[in-house]
C-alpha cells in the first residue's frame, strides 16, 4: 500500500513538474507577423465565441474593422463589447448570420454589401459538431448545411467585393478529422445512414475540397484561399458530446486554448508571401499534409457543382 501510494505521489509530482513543457508543446504554432490592418475590413463567422472570438480580438487589435457574423446577436454584442474595451478599437460590429438558413445568409450579404465597399479578409470559422440528426431550414443535413453549404453560399455572395478589394483572402476552418471523411454523393444528406461523428468529418473534408477548387477558380484575381486545422481546442464546439466534454477536461494539458487555436487562422489571414500556397491546408501555422481524398480534383469539382445545384446558384 505504501509502495503504491509512493508511486502515485511520484507520478503526479512528475506531471506537475513537466506540465508547463507539455502545455508548450501542445500549444502549437504562433502567428508571428506584425502586419497592421488600419482601413481593412474583415468578416468572421461565429466570432461571438471560441477561436473566432480570439481571431476577431487579434484582428481588431491590429486596427481592422471587424464584423462578427453570428446567429446569437446578444452573445455577439457581449463579445464585441469586450473586444472593443480590450483593443480600444470601436470598429467591432455585430451582424445577424444564421448559416443554417440561406435566407439569413442572403440577408446578411445584402446588408453588408450595402454598408461596405471593401472586404479584405473573410474567415469562414463557424461550425457545428456531432449534432443529433437534423436538417437546416432548407432541408440540408445540419453538418453539411452549416459547415459547408452555408459558407459556400456566403463566399459566393461576397466574392465580388473580395475581388475589388484585392489582395484579399478567404480562410476556411477545417479539421484534421477530414482524414476520416468521405463525400458520399449517393447519400449527401445522410438520409440512408447517419453517424453524427462521421457527418462532422465529412463536412470538414468538404471544407478542404471547397478551398482547393476555389483557389483554382480564383487564379489571377488577387484573392487567395486557405484551409486550416486549428488543433484540438477547448471550446463550445464539443457541447453536443458529453464524452468529448469530459475528455477535454481530463486532458486539458494537451488541449489548446481558444487563443492558441486561433493562431493558424491568423497566420493564413495575415502572413506575408502565402499567395503561392493558395488552396493549401495549414496546421500550427505551416502547410501540412492532407488526405488523398482531399487532393482529389474530380471530387472537388463534382462537390462544387453539386453544391451550386443544391443552393440554386451559378458560379462560373
Amino acid at each position: 500500500m505504501l509502495v503504491t501510494l509512493g508511486l502515485l505521489t511520484s507520478f503526479f509530482s512528475f506531471l506537475y513538474v513537466v506540465a508547463p513543457s507539455i502545455r508548450k508543446f501542445f500549444a502549437g504554432g504562433v502567428c508571428r507577423t506584425n502586419v497592421q490592418l488600419p482601413g481593412k475590413v474583415v468578416v468572421i463567422t461565429g466570432a461571438n465565441t471560441g477561436i473566432g472570438k480570439e481571431t476577431a480580438r487579434e484582428l481588431a487589435s491590429r486596427g481592422a474593422r471587424v464584423y462578427i457574423a453570428c446567429r446569437d446577436v446578444l452573445k455577439g454584442e457581449s463579445a464585441a463589447s469586450e473586444i472593443r474595451v480590450d483593443t480600444k478599437n470601436s470598429q467591432v460590429l455585430v451582424r445577424k448570420l444564421d448559416l443554417s438558413d440561406t435566407k439569413s445568409i442572403r440577408a446578411f450579404a445584402e446588408a453588408f454589401l450595402a454598408e461596405e465597399k471593401q472586404l479584405h479578409i473573410l474567415i469562414n470559422n463557424a461550425g457545428v459538431m456531432m449534432c443529433p440528426y437534423s436538417k437546416t431550414a432548407d432541408g440540408f443535413e445540419t453538418h453539411l448545411g452549416v459547415n459547408h453549404l452555408g459558407h459556400f453560399l456566403l463566399t459566393y455572395l461576397l466574392l465580388e467585393r473580395l475581388k475589388v478589394s484585392a489582395p484579399a483572402r478567404v480562410v476556411n476552418v477545417s479539421s484534421v478529422v477530414h482524414h476520416i471523411g468521405k463525400i458520399h454523393f449517393h447519400d449527401l444528406q445522410s438520409e440512408k445512414r447517419y453517424s453524427r461523428g462521421f457527418a462532422y468529418c465529412h463536412s470538414k473534408l468538404a471544407n478542404i475540397l471547397f478551398t482547393r477548387e476555389l483557389a483554382k477558380r480564383l487564379q489571377g484575381t488577387g484573392v487567395t484561399t486557405y484551409a486550416v486545422h486549428p488543433g484540438v481546442v477547448r471550446s463550445e464546439l464539443v457541447r453536443h458530446s458529453s464524452l468529448l466534454c469530459l475528455l477535454w477536461r481530463l486532458f486539458s494539458p494537451f488541449v489548446k486554448t481558444t487563443r492558441e487555436g486561433a493562431q493558424t487562422s491568423l497566420h493564413c489571414a495575415l502572413a506575408e508571401g502565402l499567395e503561392p500556397l493558395s488552396g493549401k491546408y495549414f496546421s500550427d501555422c505551416k502547410r501540412t499534409w492532407v488526405s488523398p481524398r482531399a487532393r482529389n480534383n474530380k471530387t472537388a469539382e463534382r462537390l462544387w457543382n453539386v453544391s451550386c445545384e443544391l443552393l440554386g446558384i451559378r458560379w462560373e
